[in-house]
């Protein structure tokens, strides 16, 4: 496969590229298997509906026709658990969590690493979510399974994850 460049101008980034090396959607680390697609978690409601918003242009037009997406500020309603499991970008930023490529975070990576990029910071990402899985076993341990209602929060965070705590 012959790589594609992405050219990014939105609000975060302006002039910053990148090339598509992998397929969209395969070839991904054999430890990083996410339940869910960028276009999967959109459509739930994700981040209360104001991440990637200016993004619509990088990525595939499709993702983003039942994305559930805020006219104004920040909607935990249109989260899928509706309920607000975000921490502030100013939070991931004093933690350390964000690599200079990908502002927004983990979901920004995971959008461009399921779209074919590879990059450095790509195994530290797949150690990140690899360690949300303990939030897997506290729901299943503590909830009934398909109640939805159980542990909210952290059912929507494993949303923001790519898990999809759903039927558990």
């Amino acid at each position: 496969m012959a790589a594609k460049t992405v050219i990014v101008n939105d609000r975060m980034q302006q002039g910053y590229t990148y090339a598509l090396t992998e397929p969209v959607g395969k070839h991904f680390a054999p430890e990083f298997t996410p339940d869910l697609t960028p276009k999967q978690m959109l459509e739930l409601g994700v981040f209360g509906g104001v991440y990637m918003r200016d993004c619509t242009n990088e990525f595939p037009a499709d993702w983003f026709v039942d994305a559930k997406f805020a006219t104004g500020e920040r909607d935990e309603q249109l989260n899928f658990f509706a309920i607000n499991a975000s921490q502030p970008l100013a939070e991931w930023e004093r933690k350390g969590w964000i690599y200079d490529e990908d502002p927004r975070g983990w979901f920004q990576w995971y959008c461009r690493y399921y779209m074919g990029r590879r990059c450095p910071d790509d195994e530290r990402q797949i150690k990140r979510w690899k360690a949300m899985r303990r939030h897997v076993a506290q729901v299943q341990k503590h909830c009934a399974v398909g109640d939805q209602l159980c542990r909210r929060k952290q059912r929507q965070a494993l949303l923001h994850w790519a898990y999809d705590s759903r039927e558990m």
